[in-house]
């Protein structure tokens, strides 16, 4: 039987047990297999990520090092792939649905979520959520800093690297940057889930997980101050403090004998680097100096 019958029967799943090993023995046996089995199982999805199209891609090109003879069936395969790979492309490309928004060292921004949700992005922080989705899944992901204000319907979650806070319509700051995770709930009620931890959050309360250590507080401010460009500490180690202030003045801050495991209450002006300077190192007994626009040195004792 020549290969064109034994294809078409293969096609049409009407190979009998021999057929079938001579088919299994033509020289385009597994590329043939292989496309047709990737152009059956292709789906689309609302999100495709890059990476999984250049995993298939990568695995497709070994294929077509096989050179067949020239048959009706070759372009028929070639369509099939071409329909896999520009399905692949499309939905990688044009169907992601992914809002994202950034600010810089120095900078916040007033997001409106597609509810009325309001968030406020501070310095060196990221957030995106999925437009398409948003209406059966109210779910952001957030690196750095926001404060949220929710408009009250379906479950509202932000998720982060350490842990994830769920509300349904209500006011709340969450923080999460290096070895420092933290959640201040102003109205309302939320839950926070992170590693081993679960809590319910009442309005006025604070979680905080630093350094894989828990802690909880107390807060009787009504909002974040960063919104007012001012930065405050209740008890945190001075290295965070020091980082927020790179973060919000977008600048290198060098230290010289300074011990950052000390522990800080206060804060600090976005508006006025040398007030900020002052309202840090000198209820730490420390000095600094202003090098540049770019760069300041602290010294300790």
């Amino acid at each position: 039987m020549n290969r064109d019958t034994l294809i078409k029967k293969w096609l049409n799943d009407d190979l009998d047990a021999s057929e079938k090993e001579a088919f299994k023995q033509l020289d385009d046996y597994q590329s043939n297999l292989d496309i047709i089995d990737s152009a059956r199982h292709f789906k689309a999805s609302n999100i495709s990520e890059i990476d999984e199209f250049e995993i298939f891609k990568a695995r497709y090109k070994p294929q077509n090092k096989v050179q067949p003879k020239r048959n009706w069936l070759n372009p028929l395969l070639r369509i099939a792939a071409v329909l896999v790979v520009g399905f692949g492309i499309y939905f990688s490309f044009f169907n992601t649905n992914l809002a994202e928004f950034q600010t810089l060292a120095g900078e916040k921004s007033v997001i409106e979520l597609p509810d009325n949700s309001e968030v406020r992005l501070n310095a060196l922080s990221t957030l995106s959520f999925n437009e398409k989705k948003w209406n059966a899944t109210r779910k952001v992901e957030l690196e750095g800093e926001a404060y949220f204000i929710v408009a009250k319907g379906k479950q509202f979650d932000v998720h982060t690297a350490v842990g994830t806070v769920t509300v349904v319509g209500t006011e709340f700051n969450v923080k999460q940057r290096s070895n420092y995770f933290e959640v201040k709930c102003f109205e309302g009620i939320v839950k926070v889930s992170s590693e081993n931890f679960i809590r319910q959050l009442n309005a006025g309360e604070v979680y905080r997980l630093i350094n894989g250590q828990f802690y909880e507080g107390k807060t009787d401010q009504t909002e974040p101050q960063w919104t007012n460009d001012v930065s405050s500490f209740d008890g945190i180690s001075l290295d965070q403090v020091i980082f927020e202030l790179e973060r919000q003045y977008n600048i290198d801050i060098t230290l010289n004998n300074v011990n950052t495991d000390r522990i800080f209450s206060g804060g600090f002006t976005h508006k006025n680097l040398e007030e900020a300077l002052i309202s840090i190192t000198q209820p730490m007994n420390l000095t600094y100096k202003i090098n540049s626009s770019t760069s300041v040195v602290i010294n300790g004792q």
